[in-house]
This record gives structure tokens, C-alpha cells and sequence, in this order.
């Protein structure tokens, strides 16, 4: 070889070599590939310790892939970066109305502040709190105002085609118990019907239950359920099909039958009757008057316990509304979720993340167009650990082997609770996105994405990779 290309071949090799950075995967990692039957040119992985400069793996880490719900990742770090980690959200109730006589004159407005989390036992309280003041009746309507998110038209069966599976749910300015009908399944002697329990109450909904109980073991239990709408004279009504096999026991299943602004109205209906209210209108959407008198309000969790809850439990509804909350510090936006993906573009931007090749849906990863690359997560891990907000960012992240979606994960590996990372699953995609701390005690993180057809079965390999961190670093 002519030394020019020598020296110049030296000088390429230069800055890999100074640090350490590796190209190939390791050994482990090719194996369990190997016998999943996934090409390693549809996987894409970084690692990097938080204290180091440059990465010490990338592999294929410049390709744009389908991060599922790692995207959750990048919707908690703009989230936590826009808003703050102590950004509360405020539910109003409000009233142009006198209250004499136990009687509120005119309507009551119930005033949306976007609150990813506000569930009925929330509401319920806060329509208590009226009744304390002395309201028994309304004379008027309620009016849920919803204003606070403008937003696109979201269509629940437009991903899978399971329109009343919750995670389909969208977002809504007065979002409600997350859009999610609990369902207490309670199987009982086969071929009997399963007992069934809804909560929270819910008005105007009407629910048919055709689960029967079925011999053999419970295995994956849901499997066999369904549910579907159908409106008859009387209102909708909530169909309830499948079997549940009887050695399953009690189990939780949900679904979201209405639309967020029907559901909303048809459990504050519910709720006000609860708490002994009387209701002389109807409950239905509008805009509360700007004059209207402030009565009570109700404020949610801090940011960071919300982004626990969408990250530990993987939430699509929570994404769904914070990305949407990140597009109202774009004054003007008609389009909240647009407008929270320019502002999520423009703050990874900030803090000096690649958004090449950056594809922004939902904010969820519930999406077959979103896409990022494994060096812009890795960047963006980087960045957070920097951040003042990094503990209660990494705290939010399922611990592998412990809680949350990962507790399944690493169960006896010695890096077992070493890992708080993020998984992400759909069709034809699995990914993780975290922080591994080694047996030296040094954290790194670790991204690591595979489009292919056989994805589903690359946890092994995906294991692999945390536990070569763990013991290798």
C-alpha cells in the first residue's frame, strides 16, 4: 500500500480509535440475531458512556427507524425542557350564575386545562367541593369546555383499526379518565356469563355483556375479547364479546366506546348525580362566557409525575396530550399538535441533537411514520443527563427486571435493576432507549431499534446488549 493512502487510512481510523468506539456488534448481540433470523442491516444501535465526548458502539446509528413507543423518550425531554418539571395543569369551574337557595342560577362551566391525568375520582371530588358551597341544583346546563387544545380530527380506527382499544384514544382539552372505561371481568362456572363491573359510572351508555366463561387455562387472557358500539333507539350500547376462561379469575380489561368530549360529559353526568346533584339542563360541550365568575379549581400532579406515569406504564393517551400541551407555547397555533412538533424539532435543536431524518406523528411512537435515529436518542440521553430536570427523567423509565413494562426484563441477570430503559413494541418494530449502570458503577446509555418482520423476536438480542454493557464497559 502507497504510504499517502497509509497515512490517510491512519487519519480516518484516528478519531475511532482515541474513542474506543467499536462499529461492530458485540458477539452476544450477533448471535441472538443470528437465531432470531433478523439481518443486521435492519438494526440500529448506540451506546455511550454519560461522562464520554463520543460514542463507544454505533452501529447503523445514522439510519432513521421506528422507535414504537421509545419515542416517549423525546415527548418526556421536550416536555420536561418547555414546560418544567413542577408545570401543574388547572380544571376551572366557573359560572356567570348566582348561587341562592341551593340553586345555581344559569349554567355551570367546566373549564379543560389539557390535564394528561385528570381522572373521575378527581372530578368527583371537585363536584363535591360544589355541593359544599351549597350548589344542589344546577338551573342551567354543564357545559364542558374543551378549548384549551386546539386540534386536528383524530380518527381512533386509523392505526389498527381497533377504534375502542384505549391506547387509540386522542387527545381533548377536558380529557377525562383518559378517555378509558374500566372493565372488572369476573368469570365465573363455564359456559355462564363473566360477571362485569364498569368504572368510573357513566351516563347514557348502556352496556351488553356477552363474555362467557370457558374451560382451560387462562394463557394470554384478552385474546378471545372484543367489544364494539352499536346505537339502537335508546342511545349506544357498549357490546361486550368473547370468552374468558374461568381459571383466569378476576381481571382488568378497558375499552374507550365514546368519543373524549361524550365521554367526558356522560361520566360528569354520571358524577353529579353521585354527589346528590340535581341537573335541571343537559351536560354538553361550549365555551365558557370570559366573564364568567371563577368558583373552584383543581390542579393535576407535577410534570414529572405525569411523565412517570406515561413512561413507567407506557401511556399513549399521556403522549398524545403532552404533545399537544408542548404545541400551546407556540403562540397562535391552530394546530396544537403540529405546533408541538415544531417545538419539539426546534428544542432537540437547542440542545444540539441531529434531527436528520426526525419524523414527529403523535409523540407516542404509535405511529408507522415516526422515526429518529439511534445517534439523535443517543445524543438527546446525553443531553438530559445534563439536564437540572435528569433525575426525575431517568426515575420515569421503567427499571429492567423491577416495574413498569420492563419488569419482565433481565429476571436472572445479574444486571437485573441496573437499567431504567424504555421498550417500544408494534408490528414489525421493537426497540429500548435508557441508561445501563455497569458493575464499575459507570452509566451509559443505550439505544437500540429493529424494523424487521421478525422484530418481536429480538429481546434476546436487545438483552444482550444491556447485559454487554453491564459486564463489558
Amino acid at each position: 500500500m502507497q504510504p499517502v493512502k497509509i497515512l490517510l487510512l491512519v487519519f480516518l481510523l484516528l478519531p475511532m480509535m482515541a474513542s474506543g468506539q467499536d462499529s461492530r456488534l458485540p458477539a452476544s448481540v450477533e448471535q441472538a440475531l443470528s437465531r432470531a433470523g433478523i439481518p443486521g442491516d435492519h438494526v440500529s444501535v448506540w451506546v455511550q458512556p454519560v461522562d464520554a465526548e463520543r460514542p463507544s458502539l454505533a452501529y447503523n446509528a445514522e439510519r432513521a427507524m421506528n422507535p414504537a413507543s421509545v419515542m416517549k423518550l423525546v415527548t418526556a425531554f421536550v416536555a420536561l425542557d418547555a414546560l418544567g418539571p413542577s408545570h401543574t395543569w388547572t380544571t376551572r369551574l366557573s359560572s356567570t350564575g348566582q348561587i341562592a337557595n341551593g340553586t345555581l342560577a344559569g349554567d355551570l362551566h367546566i373549564i379543560g386545562g389539557a390535564d394528561p391525568v385528570l381522572g373521575y375520582e378527581r372530578m368527583w371530588r371537585l363536584l363535591r367541593r360544589l355541593r359544599e358551597t351549597g350548589v344542589e341544583t344546577i338551573a342551567g346546563d354543564i357545559v364542558l369546555d374543551g378549548s384549551a387544545l386546539r386540534l386536528p380530527e383524530h380518527d381512533p380506527f386509523a392505526f389498527d383499526g381497533r377504534g375502542l382499544r384505549p391506547y387509540n384514544s386522542g387527545p381533548y382539552g377536558m380529557l377525562l379518565h383518559f378517555n378509558t372505561l374500566q372493565l372488572l371481568l369476573t368469570p365465573g362456572t363455564p359456559g355462564t356469563p363473566v360477571g362485569v363491573v364498569n368504572s368510573p359510572p357513566i351516563h347514557g351508555l348502556s352496556i351488553e355483556n356477552r363474555i362467557i366463561s370457558q374451560t382451560g387455562a387462562c394463557g394470554v387472557w384478552h385474546r378471545n375479547l372484543d367489544a364494539r358500539i352499536e346505537t339502537k333507539p335508546d342511545g349506544p350500547h357498549l357490546v361486550l364479546l368473547g370468552s374468558l376462561p374461568s381459571s383466569c379469575g378476576q381481571r382488568n380489561w378497558a375499552a374507550s366506546p365514546l368519543a373524549p368530549d361524550h365521554f367526558a360529559a356522560a361520566v360528569v353526568s354520571a358524577l353529579w348525580s353521585e354527589v346528590g346533584g340535581r341537573l335541571q339542563g343537559q351536560v354538553r360541550s361550549g365555551i365558557a362566557p370570559a366573564q364568567a365568575d371563577l368558583i373552584l379549581t383543581d390542579s393535576s400532579p407535577a410534570l414529572a409525575e405525569v411523565v412517570r406515569e406515561m413512561n413507567k406504564w407506557s401511556s399513549n393517551v399521556i403522549a398524545r396530550q403532552l404533545l399537544a400541551s408542548i404545541g400551546r407555547q407556540e403562540p397562535g397555533a391552530l394546530d396544537m399538535v403540529a405546533a408541538g412538533v415544531r417545538v419539539a424539532t426546534q428544542s432537540l435543536q437547542l440542545a444540539r441533537v441531529d434531527t436528520t431524518g426526525l419524523v414527529i406523528e403523535n409523540g407516542a411512537g404509535l405511529s408507522r411514520v415516526e422515526r429518529i435515529r439511534a445517534d439523535s436518542l443517543g445524543q438527546m440521553l446525553i443531553a438530559a443527563w445534563r439536564r437540572p430536570w435528569m433525575p426525575e427523567y431517568i426515575a420515569a423509565m421503567p427499571m429492567a427486571g423491577i416495574d413498569g413494562t420492563a419488569h419482565q426484563r433481565l429476571r436472572g441477570s445479574p444486571a437485573r435493576g441496573q437499567a431504567h430503559i424504555k421498550t417500544g413494541t408494534i408490528n414489525n418494530v421493537r426497540a429500548i432507549g435508557g441508561y445501563v449502570l455497569d458493575r464499575n458503577g459507570r452509566r451509559h446509555a443505550v439505544v437500540m431499534m429493529v424494523n424487521d418482520s421478525k422484530a418481536h423476536d429480538s429481546q434476546a438480542a436487545q438483552d444482550a446488549l444491556l447485559e454487554w454493557v453491564w459486564e463489558s464497559r
